[in-house]
């Protein structure tokens, strides 16, 4: 998802309808009700002396992503790819991409368009637009559309600067999940009683769970400054509480490895540093000098300064940490990015689904299926561009159809208790479109971040108390309505693993409240290619 400059110093899917349909009114004047838009809603001020932070997960805030839209999404992205010129890219059609996700209520595709806008990339849209799509967001309770609005207020982006709004903003959207917004909010919180603002701003205990908690969602950046506050225990106010020890630096080296895999650049070239040329020998984080491994962090870190939407997950492959012995490597980038990055099967070719062999506007490509959502809607017209059909207990058997946003949906003749027809309205439900795969084990990424190997044989899978039987990656799964399965079912969460090690656990490794016996892990890849 694009990102946004910041200024330099839990609502269910259920309620859905409710956002969309009913608008939020407060009083100016009696009898003179108007609309508060969301940018305009008033929030409680940034607080950095809060007591204590309870951590969210934005994945289980959002709606829930429908297949065909993540495929736009993916390759608008895939179109902005930085091997590819900004001069050279073919922004129509990126913005094309990414307006038909966003219609289908793809939340990033959402913001994505928002940044498009507000880059200039569409001339018949500008900033105004982009604060309203962004207040759509808001309205649907995306914790990250609240954490673009205090960017907006930051920069002045369509509305008039206003920092104090801004981190209220922030602070809302770190309440209600967002990573991003965490890792910000900490930075500020993370400084010394020596430091500017520091006997103000410091909030050590809060800052780390908010690291941690963004941590814990896949946030690569957060496992940057988390490993500052690992490496040297410190009071509330910021002091130091305590010496480093071979634990406290254990513990900081192994959270910036991981944070190599989530895609931290600066977490690459820390540990460059630290094992190439350390700045204090008597100090240093890694056990011992070791420029090989340096060397190979070098590279990682240059990987990921080129391409930050790279992830490296299968980094252990051949980049394990001491004392694990370093395998041997040819030398080659290529070979080297290859090695770490995720991994997927062919995608199996699907068999033509009921709603594939229909006709426009009923019509539905065979890669996908239809799951209803639960979501109704009595109004006369489309919320928002989906698949809707007649609700159950209608004693109607109108299949699904594409509506778009507005579109009159239509009515049918019913019989009422008495045995009469009436003609009217009636109760649609939506219905997402979801991978015709049978629920295969197939973690999706933009074009060219995963590599293709062949599916294994036998198919393998393990629950989180076993160790592993066999070396190879292994990609962790959770069922397709678990409210984490957007941040589980990811490849950016494979680990490469020997035989007898253990899996990760989710609190204890991810730093993620997810119970061990929500998650399968699944061999994806056994070959070993010759690295020498």
């Amino acid at each position: 998802m694009k990102k946004c400059k910041r200024f330099p110093l839990s609502l269910p899917f259920f309620i859905l309808a409710v956002f969309l349909c009913i608008p939020l009114f407060a009083c100016k004047m009696p009898n003179d009700k108007e609309e508060i838009l969301p940018r305009n809603q008033s929030l409680p001020l940034f607080n950095p002396h809060v007591a204590d932070f309870i951590c969210e997960t934005e994945a289980s805030k959002v709606p829930p992503i429908d297949a065909q839209a993540e495929d736009w999404f993916l390759e608008a992205r895939a179109l902005e790819d930085p091997e590819i010129f900004v001069e050279d890219r073919d922004y129509r059609k990126i913005i094309d991409l990414t307006r038909q996700a966003a219609e289908r209520l793809h939340w990033k595709a959402m913001l994505n368009l928002a940044s498009l806008y507000v880059e200039g990339r569409d001339l018949l849209y500008g900033e105004e637009e982009a604060v309203q799509l962004v207040e759509k967001a808001m309205r649907l309770g995306i914790p990250a559309a609240y954490d673009r609005m205090g960017t907006f207020y930051a920069n002045s982006t369509g509305v008039d600067g206003d920092i104090t709004r801004a981190y209220a903003f922030w602070q809302k959207a770190a309440v209600m999940g967002n990573p991003q917004a965490m890792a910000f909010l900490a930075d500020k919180l993370n400084v010394g009683p020596a430091s500017e603002g520091g006997g103000y701003w410091s909030n050590i205990p809060v800052a780390t769970k908010m690291l941690e908690c963004a941590f814990g969602q896949g946030y690569g950046p957060a496992a940057f400054d988390l490993h500052y506050l690992y490496v040297s225990p410190r009071a509330a106010n910021g002091k130091i509480n305590g010496s480093r020890n071979a634990e406290t630096k254990n513990r900081a080296l192994k959270v910036l490895h991981e944070g190599v895999k989530l895609g931290c650049e600066d977490c690459a070239n820390a540990l460059a540093i630290e094992f190439g040329s350390p700045f204090n020998l008597a100090d240093m984080l890694a056990p011992y000098v070791d420029k090989a491994r340096g060397e190979r962090y070098r590279m990682l870190s240059n990987a990921l300064g080129f391409n930050p939407n790279r992830r490296f997950p299968n980094l252990d492959k051949i980049l394990p940490l001491p004392p694990a012995d370093l395998p041997p490597w040819d030398g080659q980038r290529k070979s080297l990015l290859d090695a770490a990055m995720g991994v997927r099967s062919p995608p199996a070719t699907p068999q033509p689904s009921a709603a594939s062999l229909l006709q426009k506007p009923y019509f539905l490509a065979a890669d996908y299926a239809l799951r209803p959502t639960g979501l109704h809607s009595d109004a006369p017209t489309a919320p928002f561009s989906a698949y809707w059909q007649p609700a159950a207990g209608q004693d109607l058997t109108e299949p699904a159809r594409l509506f778009g946003e507005g579109e009159a949906f239509r009515h049918f003749g019913l019989l009422n208790a008495a045995g009469d027809t009436r003609y009217g309205p009636v109760t649609w439900e939506q219905c997402l479109t979801i991978r015709h795969n049978h629920g295969a084990v197939e973690p999706r990424a933009v074009q060219g971040l995963l590599r293709e190997v062949a599916r294994p044989e036998p198919l393998l899978s393990c629950a989180c108390d076993q160790v592993c039987p066999v070396s190879g990656v292994w990609q962790p799964w959770v069922a397709a309505d678990h409210p984490l399965q957007a941040i589980v079912n990811q490849y950016w969460r494979q680990a490469w693993l020997t035989q007898g090690a253990p899996f990760p656990r989710p609190r204890r490794d991810w730093l993620l409240d997810l119970p061990d016996g929500d998650v399968t892990w699944h061999l994806m890849d056994a070959s070993l290619p010759d690295l020498g």
